[in-house]
């Protein structure tokens, strides 16, 4: 198997101008290399800058520093040796599925027979014959990804990128099309020499991959690369897809070596962003933890929910910023704090969580600090906004802030009218606010 250096990352770094001018990095000093013969997962969480960093190897998006060489040439524009399978199809839906797998092809200025004939071979290589004529419209969402794999594969690449490729489909169809997947790189007519994926799911790369990039977050970078060395096809069941599991689960929750994670208690909500998460949800795993004796195993419950371990953790982020739970190795486990909070009633359990989120949850502590500052106790959302908008691109800064009303909400430490566009204290909150001279 070759071992061909096909794509060089080296020390790349991607910054943004954020809304106030400031500079925004997605990546950070990150360098790979992908070569011929291997699949490779790009693991990590929201934040890590996957998705850009697989757009600066397609050559879609410039780096600010570093380079990105194919074949030992330096990227100066669209990567000539890659095609990319996109999350949400990206279908032409006035087009045929023949005509959608044409298109890239068309671009390159091939022949139209030559071009008709590629396409009907990937097309039949993908499992789609029989649907040359049909539209988007008519296709189910896994049929819909079949055209996007076979309109990237017709285009021969080097190097296939995908970008959550099976993310927007349902469970079934997903692990359809990821077997179906495993089965034609195993082909030796398969017409590409390397696979890029990205996903969040730690399932899915240790299914798909031989080499597994974690990226931590905020700005992107490369925590750690794991390899896979198990044979196709793969077995969830066995201990060692188990332990390897386990092991990038650990890599995704854990801190990194040497790094100085600031306590909640005093970050500032840039540096500790809200997880997504909503009080039920959070509230739901601190109890799953508890009935199971104070102390879970994550991918358990995970197995028992039939739920990736990928969608658990933004609660468990939660639960551990709020001081409900504990997170040891690969298990879970129950504080005092958050036996109180599950097991009181109603209305104890909302004021102990009212107490941890105003100390522990950043963003709901500037708020709350904010409005006793003011002299009616009430502020405009786009207040909070600007100043979010320093450390967050636009729309991360609106979901950190529509978390923060949503717990501070439940916590009752304050209230926001759609109306007004105003964050005003609650009445019942111990939120005393300055009364101007």
């Amino acid at each position: 198997m070759s071992h061909e250096v096909l794509v060089h990352v080296d020390k790349v770094s991607k910054s943004f101008t954020g809304a106030a001018g400031d500079e925004l990095r997605v990546l950070d000093d990150v360098s790979l290399q992908l070569r011929a013969g291997e699949i490779v997962a790009l693991l990590g969480r929201s934040g890590s800058g996957k998705s850009t960093l697989l757009r600066t190897i397609a050559g879609l998006i410039s780096p600010t520093r570093g380079t990105v060489r194919y074949r030992g040439q330096e990227l100066v524009g669209a990567n000539p040796g890659t095609a990319m399978v996109f999350q949400t199809f990206a279908l032409m839906p006035w087009l045929t599925v023949q005509d959608n797998v044409e298109l890239g092809l068309a671009a390159r200025g091939v022949p139209p027979a030559q071009r008709r004939e590629r396409a009907l071979n990937a097309i039949d290589l993908i499992g789609l014959d029989g649907f040359e004529s049909a539209y988007p419209k008519e296709l189910s969402g896994g049929m819909r990804q079949r055209v996007g794999f076979a309109r990237a594969l017709v285009l021969e690449p080097d190097l296939l990128l995908m970008d959550e490729p099976f993310s927007a489909l349902d469970v079934l169809t997903a692990e359809n099309l990821r077997t179906e997947l495993m089965s034609l790189w195993q082909r030796e007519d398969f017409p590409t020499k390397a696979i890029c994926v990205v996903t969040h799911n730690i399932e899915e790369a240790v299914l798909l991959a031989d080499r597994v990039v974690v990226l931590g977050a905020n700005p992107g970078h490369i925590r750690a690369e794991v390899p896979v060395d198990l044979a196709r096809p793969r077995d969830r069941k066995s201990a060692a897809f188990a332990g390897l599991v386990d092991r990038l689960y650990d890599l995704l929750t854990g801190r990194e070596p040497g790094a100085v994670e600031p306590e909640p208690t005093e970050a500032t909500p840039v540096a500790r962003p809200l997880p997504a998460a909503s009080v039920g949800g959070l509230a739901g795993l601190v109890e799953i933890v508890h009935a199971k004796g104070g102390r879970a195993d994550l991918p358990e419950i995970a197995a028992d929910l039939t739920f990736e371990i990928d969608d658990l953790l933004p609660l468990v982020d939660a639960a551990t910023m709020l001081d409900f739970l504990l997170v040891e190795g690969g298990d879970l486990a129950v504080t005092p704090t958050g036996k109180e909070f599950t097991t009181a009633d109603i209305q104890r359990s909302k004021q102990v969580f009212a107490e941890q989120a105003r100390h522990r949850a950043p963003l709901v502590r500037t708020i709350c600090n904010a409005l006793g500052a003011s002299g009616r106790g009430s502020l405009r959302a786009g207040f909070f906004l600007d100043l979010l908008r320093r450390g967050f691109a636009v729309e991360d800064a609106q979901r950190q802030l529509d978390i923060a009303i949503d717990w501070g909400r439940y916590a009752e430490l304050f209230d926001y009218d759609t109306d007004t566009d105003r964050i005003t204290v609650d009445p019942a909150a111990d939120i005393q606010p300055s009364v101007a001279p």
